[in-house]
């Protein structure tokens, strides 16, 4: 890129798609205080239908599909997602090129202030909750039964107005992440953990896309990307893309990297020679302190888990699969990693769920590999147990809704 060029910046027009755009931009211009970056916004499928629910509407890229044909026209060089609208498979020729270190991924209540103080377990019974996910839905069939669910559809500003200013709706269900970014944190009177409600793919994350052979672009983004979130993230998308999930399924993760350290203990009875090479693989290092070669050895051995936990429900709640996988990441991340080559397809970055690996991004391979088929895996052993049949009562309601026959996995 030269430097007097305006690096153009594709964004919705919504003011949260706008905040987000902005907070990646200004990260941006840290890094870059002399670059110079231009917002053009645009209109999605998604923001113009309005009076359907999403999962009717029975289409992918409902709010990605006008900003990445801007993108492949090279009207704009890359673009910022809530990374939970973004499909698991993007189009030919682009690529996540940064994954921003994840907000808060819950969901969270905010109450009509005639209910303030009330919870989803204490709202009078017929209380009507309004949402436009199934995942969300589902899940409140299944544990507040008592409750009734309402689609409500807008940007933020407007389910919040349809909320305070009608007789609607007791609450509403929203992400947390899209609150706090918009300052309203306060407005969420409960935020559910997990146990209660189990998150969306992706959610709380931003998406950077771009072109896949933009190379001046994927450097430029390269230090906003967060590692543990692509792990996260990655191990997500692939266990939706596996069972086919999507806004027309009730499928919902939640996922951590936890460290585990213990205690190792080994008598070294060998020489420095062997017990320096030995240290190599094992992570142990001598003690210089030790006078007996027959002395042992304690140390702290760490080691990071990536937990995947998977669930599916029936639109009616009544049915519900929950399953949890776990794999140790790679030790040595770096030994993996080799900048992408530019000019041979056959040493390209290869894509994981459209995330781009190799470079400098701190994302080994290996590990991205891990992650990748550890979602693959909880989707087989889920798929096993009866996933898709539960599922297929969320995707054969949507498809009836636009006529299609309901999808079949093959």
């Amino acid at each position: 890129m030269e430097d007097n060029y305006a690096i153009k910046v594709g964004s919705r027009k919504s003011q949260l798609a706008l905040i987000q755009t902005n907070y990646v931009i200004d990260c941006l211009k840290e890094i870059y205080p002399d670059k110079t970056f231009e917002i053009v916004t645009m209109t999605t499928t998604g923001d113009q239908i309005l009076d359907k629910p999403l999962p009717k509407i029975g289409e992918k890229s409902l709010f990605t599909k006008e900003l990445e044909v801007a993108l492949d026209n090279n009207v704009v060089d890359f673009v910022v997602h809530s990374l939970k609208d973004l499909p698991t498979t993007l189009p030919k020729g682009m690529t996540i090129g940064a994954i921003c270190k994840r907000d808060d991924p819950r969901d969270a209540v905010v109450i009509n202030q005639k209910f303030k103080g009330k919870t989803l377990a204490t709202l009078p019974k017929n209380s009507v909750i309004g949402t436009s996910s199934l995942r969300r839905a589902a899940q409140l069939h299944q544990k507040f039964p008592d409750l009734v669910v309402k689609d409500v559809r807008g940007n933020l500003n407007t389910r919040l107005k349809k909320l305070d200013e009608g007789d609607n709706y007791a609450a509403l269900l929203l992400a947390s992440a899209g609150l706090t970014r918009m300052g309203w944190q306060e407005r969420a009177s409960q935020v559910l953990d997990s146990d209660e409600m189990m998150y969306a793919v992706g959610q709380g994350a931003l998406a950077v896309e771009c072109r896949e052979g933009d190379h001046a672009t994927l450097a430029l983004l390269e230090p906003l990307h967060d590692r543990n979130t692509a792990l996260c993230v990655l191990a997500e998308r692939s266990f939706m893309r596996s069972l086919g999930g999507g806004c027309t399924a009730a499928m919902a993760v939640h996922t951590e990297i936890r460290t585990e350290t213990e205690k190792v203990e080994r008598d070294d009875d060998t020489s420095d020679e062997e017990s320096n090479e030995g240290g190599k693989h094992s992570g142990l290092q001598r003690n210089s302190n030790l006078s007996s070669s027959t002395e042992s050895i304690n140390s702290d051995c760490t080691r990071e888990i990536l937990h995947l936990s998977g669930g599916v429900w029936s639109p009616d709640g009544k049915e519900s699969l929950h399953k949890s996988l776990f794999r140790t990441l790679p030790e040595v991340r770096s030994s993996y990693d080799m900048p992408p080559a530019r000019k041979c397809p056959y040493l390209m970055g290869r894509l994981y769920c459209g995330i781009i690996g190799g470079g400098t991004r701190g994302t080994g391979r290996a590990e991205l590999e891990v992650a990748e088929a550890l979602g693959r895996e909880l989707a087989k052993q889920m798929e096993a147990e009866g996933a898709i049949e539960i599922m297929g009562g969320s995707k054969k309601i949507a498809s009836q809704s636009i006529g299609l026959p309901a999808p079949v996995k093959t």
